[in-house]
């Protein structure tokens, strides 16, 4: 008996009905990118392992799916050689493209390399799935969309202002609730280096990313297993944990932050970033000094989302990153960029039944198909609609009239449109709404008419 037809662990199938829901989502987010001036670009599904590693940490560079070179990808390498490699030689050797992590690297790589046609600053959108080999969990998939925003060549403060603006619209569109996180990798550095481990940042940040997921003794015992000294860790735990106003807190720190040029630095960004929030703008923003974003190619503002409505991880997220063309050969050009999370979007609205109401089917009108010079008229008909940009639809086989009225009412198309010989001879059609159960004879243009 042949295997039972399955998909990979983390990925999924679409239906009609959840491809109306997350068109939805993406037209929405595409509609608010455009109003802000971005756009749009692809890139393709695989790039060079050259292209990405290195570029994500150690923890990234591990959930990247390689991709087999083609032909022997063996040849070349012995049997005492294959069994004697390390897994991370041997993948080196035999992969050398991998699908993209994420959609901020392919785009750095795309502005070095399209540097020539391009006009700085520049600012694009992109929609396209992106793939990592993380265990699957609710909210957590191994393939799943990215929907990019990020301006690069230009510093400017007013970009992120504007990025928390295109979230604040998007996620009202949409009808989400939600909490926008800020904080700034700067700061994270001024702290690490007010407590002697400055060199150790990326350790530090790697575990402060965990604070939502694992709690906080998980992440000081993660320090301590990475020799973080104990006395570095006691001044850093508390730090994060500040409360009080974003001001009161950027006032403090400013204090302790004396020997640390970074920190003071990511102080002056974040005000500046908030006195250009209004009232209702910084209603739903907060600082959160506990806020890393583990990637390491984030050096100034970070961003991310949180869902009040469900939870869940973050729904976007996003950041400044100064050295990333750098890194292709194209240096002092800054970026600064957001990325929705389309499929945990989707899930929260799902459960909280923020969808709008869609039609289970675009089609609008079937008409029914009796063979011979029936069907010929009714062709002709349709045409006529679909000129008129009704999606219209002929039922392919002359079947029984009720099994064409079942496969209408199973599809919700609301009109079912009937030409026997008596129509054709009187240049009429009998037009049957589904939902009464109405019963219309109509001539061709008074049908045409309906739809002006």
């Amino acid at each position: 008996m042949p295997a039972k037809p399955a998909i990979p662990k983390g990925t999924r199938d679409f239906s009609p009905d959840e491809m109306q829901r997350r068109y939805h989502i993406f037209d929405t987010i595409k509609s608010v990118f455009t109003l802000y001036g971005y756009q749009p670009i692809e890139t393709p599904a695989m790039e060079n392992l050259s292209t990405l590693l290195g570029k994500y940490g150690d923890e990234g560079d591990r959930l990247l799916f390689r991709i087999l070179n083609s032909g022997d990808f063996l040849s070349g390498i012995g049997s005492e050689e294959l069994v004697s490699a390390g897994s991370s030689d041997l993948s080196g050797r035999i992969c050398e493209k991998g699908l993209r992590y994420d959609l901020t690297v392919p785009f750095a790589r795309y502005v070095v390399q399209h540097r020539n046609e391009i006009t700085f600053p520049f600012k694009r959108f992109q929609i396209q799935p992106v793939w990592r080999a993380d265990r699957p969990q609710k909210g957590r998939y191994r393939e799943f969309y990215q929907c990019d925003a990020d301006v690069i060549g230009s510093d400017s403060m007013i970009n992120e202002y504007e990025l928390v603006l295109i979230i604040r619209e998007v996620f009202r569109r949409l009808g989400l609730k939600t909490l926008i996180k800020l904080n700034n990798r700067k700061i994270l550095t001024g702290i690490a280096e007010i407590a002697g481990v400055g060199d150790r940042i990326t350790d530090i940040t790697v575990e402060i990313d965990k604070l939502d997921k694992t709690g906080i003794e998980s992440v000081v015992e993660a320090l301590r297993q990475k020799n973080i000294p104990e006395k570095s860790v006691e001044m850093i735990m508390p730090l994060l944990r500040l409360e009080g106003s974003a001001d009161e807190r950027l006032k403090h720190l400013e204090k302790i932050f004396a020997g640390s040029a970074a920190g003071l630095k990511g102080i002056s960004e974040m005000r500046e970033l908030f006195s250009y929030m209004n009232e209702e703008v910084s209603s739903g923003v907060e600082l959160d000094l506990s806020l890393a974003r583990g990637l390491n190619y984030y050096t100034g503002a970070i961003i991310e989302v949180k869902s009040l409505d469900m939870e869940i991880g973050s729904i976007c997220g996003g950041g400044r990153y100064d050295d990333l063309a750098g890194i292709f050969g194209m240096e002092g050009v800054s970026g600064v960029g957001i990325s929705f999370g389309a499929d945990r979007i989707y899930d929260v609205m799902l459960q909280t039944g923020l969808f709008p109401p869609f039609s289970k089917t675009g089609t609008r009108i079937l008409i029914v198909n009796f063979g011979g010079k029936e069907l010929a008229y009714g062709q002709e008909i349709a045409r006529l609609l679909r000129a008129k940009g009704i999606k219209t639809e002929v039922y392919p086989d002359a079947a029984r009239m009720k099994k064409q009225f079942s496969y209408a009412d199973s599809r919700h198309i609301p009109e079912v449109l009937i030409a026997g010989s008596d129509e054709i001879s009187a240049g009429e059609v009998t037009l049957k709404e589904m939902a009464g159960g109405n019963q219309l004879r109509l001539k061709i243009d008074e049908l045409l008419s309906r739809y002006e």
